[in-house]
């Protein structure tokens, strides 16, 4: 299936984050599997003027891809041991993929953002790749739209001091016993 184009993610990050539930996080490792992860839960940054923003300090050489074309991976590292990924929507905003459901029985544990980046062998060498080129080693594709009746909204999870934009509800996700028609 064709990945999803970079016009998908050239929207506002709120209509992003909840346009990707459902979608399928599909990554290529260099011996040619392919694993790949239905999105379950998603936060949005806003760009600059959201405290709670990698932009919101300003451009950096770490935050640069998020300036970037939409539809491009920011991929970096926090706590010092662990990597997040995120789809770009352009002017330093960009939707934090923080879950996926394995699909293909590909098995492993991806309830967090840091847990699924290892699982898919997510890593910097990643940050800044268009998620919507067919040639990519990290894509996402289309998957099966999510009924706005089994999606959650609430705040964002483990942000530092940001003030009212911690409490901002740009946290989605998918309810738990949602069932797929693929």
């Amino acid at each position: 299936m064709p990945p999803r184009s970079s016009s998908f993610f050239n929207r506002p990050p709120l209509q992003v984050a909840r346009s990707l539930l459902g979608d399928v996080l599909v990554r290529t490792l260099p011996t040619g599997e392919r694993r790949r992860g239905r999105i379950t839960e998603t936060e949005a940054y806003l760009g600059p003027h959201d405290l709670a923003s990698h932009t919101a300090r300003g451009r950096t050489a770490r935050n640069e891809v998020m300036f970037g074309e939409p539809g491009l991976a920011y991929v970096y590292f926090v706590y010092g041991m662990h990597f997040c990924v995120n789809a770009v929507t352009g002017q330093g905003a960009a939707v934090l993929i923080r879950a996926l459901e394995p699909l293909d029985g590909f098995a492993a544990r991806l309830d967090g953002p840091a847990r699924l980046t290892k699982a898919l062998s997510i890593d910097k060498a990643l940050n800044g790749v268009s998620l919507s080129s067919p040639q990519s080693v990290l894509i996402i594709e289309p998957g099966t739209p999510v009924p706005a009746k089994d999606v959650i909204r609430g705040p964002r999870v483990g942000l530092g001091p940001c003030g009212a934009w911690a409490d901002k509800p740009y946290r989605f996700r998918i309810k738990k016993g949602t069932s797929f028609e693929a």
